[in-house]
């Protein structure tokens, strides 16, 4: 089938289209109805069907006959080690955990948090709380305890799996710690922590509450039933308010989607080796690190490393060579990183990745120096493509299982099916072909999409639903060009979008506006060459406080590190006499970004004082970076 065929089909027929799709899903109770639109702005999908996620992605690859097949490479450069699980060696190991999170009363529907690093445990204790019908919500091991404590009290989980420490490439991150500071801070408190232990930095662990993985024992756990609309995990994604939204997956339509995009979008077969170098604490190691290439039967790689430093600028090109890698899916500040270490690739000459058909670039916009560097350096098709937590999956690719088409670099090509992809004029017009507006998605969403956040319907609506009634606000701005190509062009929110990480300016702001010696201050994302984006502070001083500014600047950078975590890269922090604002007291930060990105920004006609840009001009224009 074309492209243009498999999307006006998804389009005109949903029903139709994803009651095919779903024939790849094994079900315990085959759905008879496909979209429950009796509720708008709400869908359901599969509404009637029942299965098990981890049934899909473990229990019937072993059952039609391929236990001995690669399930998972565990790949870890910083401790030296790489392992490999067999579908039936991950699903005893899947069972077993599921025993001992049912041991210690997890039920159907209960919620478990995961906080942990790149490590296989990471991925079973996933799939065990999938095996029992009970709701993960995976936390990035980078996040601060403040964090932490939000999504513990958000998710309300009866049992914390985590780990002693994560391993980066310079140092060792002590996780116990901060799992107990942030109980400290929560109102909720789970009934056990389960922890896994790793040499580099044994925990010390709270008699009654804290549980050795390595010792815990119980009887393997069989695959739980579940309704497709039931919850498979919370996925946190920052909010502009700084609360964190907890974007809801169900089981079914994500198995559907997920299988179809598999193949579709990523054209990987089972067996095939799928590499997604990202974190299981976003939402692309949930999708194509755990669930979606499991669900295919592929085998997937779980990468414990940088993309340099762990050791060179050619880790990359030993795991395509070592592990036969068939698809690599990574940001596109990953390949800045390693071409600013190496940018004529000649690392690349000592191993052979004649095995790679393709790489996959998404998570923030890929530059068209990046792709042609990438594309040249490789001479495999480069895809960038576009989605967000929220969507789970792309929606927007250059569809390479279905028909790949012509590349335009700049464009993550053209709407996945099942996805009615419109830009939007404030009126609610369409716009023109190349004219920018706001991206948004007509409703029904496809499935695999949020059905809502969790217990937050109210917020959904708002958030996504109610700037365009009858279309999802996807939050970026962009256009569709004369050939339908979809063109992203950033944010139109105040979330950043740091080395592939989405990050709330407004939380890092709530940070500084908490020192002493800070009036008011703003945080805006500004273009780097190697992340992204990254964030800038601006701070105004309270009146009469005398600080050094270099001690002030430390002490900032020191408690964004603390409260938002590390992975922010909240580095460069100025004092100013005043910021822009309108008349009605708004921060001008979209003429703050224009200015500090080279461009000459014009006052808007709503400034109440044009002479302050004046001032802060030369001082936006100059980089003050505290290093740590």
């Amino acid at each position: 089938m074309s492209y243009a065929d498999a999307f006006a089909r998804s389009i005109a027929d949903p029903e139709d289209f994803w009651a095919e799709a779903a024939e790849a899903v094994t079900w315990s109770r085959p759905p008879r109805e496909v979209l429950d639109a009796g509720a708008p702005p709400f869908y359901r999908w599969f509404p009637d069907g029942e299965l098990n996620t981890c049934h899909n992605a473990l229990d019937r690859h072993v059952e039609a006959g391929y236990g001995d097949r690669v399930a998972l490479i565990h790949d870890s450069p910083v401790t030296g080690t790489a392992r490999r699980y067999t579908y039936a060696e991950l699903r005893d190991e899947v069972a077993r955990f599921a025993g001992v999170l049912r041991l210690l009363g997890v039920e159907q529907g209960d919620r478990v948090v995961v906080y942990m690093p790149m490590v296989p445990e990471a991925v079973i204790a996933m799939l065990a709380c999938a095996r029992l019908g009970a709701v993960h919500s995976v936390v990035f091991g980078g996040f601060a305890p403040k964090e932490l404590a939000a999504r513990i009290d958000d998710a309300r989980p009866k049992v914390v799996v985590s780990a002693s420490c994560g391993i980066e490439p310079t140092r060792v991150v002590p996780y116990k710690p901060m799992l107990d500071a942030a109980l400290g801070l929560a109102r909720h408190r789970p009934a056990h922590c389960v922890i896994l232990q790793r040499e580099q930095a044994p925990a010390e662990l709270v008699e009654g509450r804290d549980v050795d993985w390595a010792s815990a024992k119980a009887e393997p756990a069989g695959c739980v039933p579940v309704r497709a609309t039931d919850p498979l995990y919370i996925l946190y994604t920052s909010g502009t308010t700084g609360l964190p939204k907890g974007v809801v997956r169900d089981n079914g339509g994500h198995a559907a989607a997920l299988l179809w995009s598999m193949a579709n979008v990523y054209d990987i077969a089972p067996g095939e080796v799928f590499w997604a170098a990202s974190d299981v604490g976003w939402v692309v190691g949930h999708s194509y690190i755990v669930y979606g290439p499991l669900l295919r039967g592929a085998t997937t790689v779980l990468y414990e490393g940088k993309p340099v430093g762990t050791p060179d600028a050619g880790a990359f090109w030993r795991v395509i060579a070592e592990h036969r890698v068939n698809a690599l899916f990574t940001a596109p500040t990953a390949f800045r990183a390693i071409r600013r270490a190496d940018p004529e690739a000649a690392l690349l000459g000592g191993y052979d990745i004649s095995s790679l058909r393709t790489l996959f670039l998404a998570g923030e916009r890929l530059d068209p120096d990046t792709y042609h560097w990438a594309a040249g350096r490789l001479g495999v098709p480069v895809v960038d493509h576009w989605w967000q937590t929220e969507t789970g999956w792309p929606v927007a690719a250059n569809l390479r299982g279905l028909e790949p088409m012509p590349v335009k670099p700049g464009s993550p090509t053209v709407p996945v099916p099942g996805y009615d992809v419109r830009v939007l004029r404030p009126s609610g017009d369409e716009c023109a072909p190349g004219e920018e507006g706001a991206i948004c998605i007509r409703l029904p969403l496809p499935p695999g999409t949020l059905p809502t956040l969790w217990q937050d319907d109210e917020r959904y609506v708002r958030s996504y639903l109610s700037a365009f009634p009858g279309y999802y606000l996807t939050g970026d701005g962009g256009h569709l060009d004369e050939d339908g190509y979809l063109f992203v062009m950033g944010r139109t929110d105040d979330v950043i979008n740091v080395a592939g990480h989405r990050l709330s300016t407004g939380s890092m702001e709530a940070v500084l506006a908490a020192h002493p010696a800070v009036a008011e201050c703003a945080v805006i994302g500004v273009a780097d060459e190697l992340k992204g984006q990254v964030p800038r502070g601006f701070v105004v001083l309270k009146s009469g406080v005398e600080i050094d500014p270099e001690t002030l600047r430390a002490e900032l950078v020191l408690a964004v590190r603390e409260q938002v975590g590390a992975v922010a890269a909240f580095r460069q922090v100025d004092v100013v006499p005043a910021l822009p604002k309108t008349r009605s007291g708004k921060i001008l930060r979209k003429t703050m970004r224009g200015i500090a990105e080279g461009s000459d920004e014009p006052a808007p006609s709503t400034i109440e004082d044009a002479t302050v840009l004046d001032v802060l001009r030369p001082i936006i224009g100059r980089r003050t970076t505290v290093d740590g």
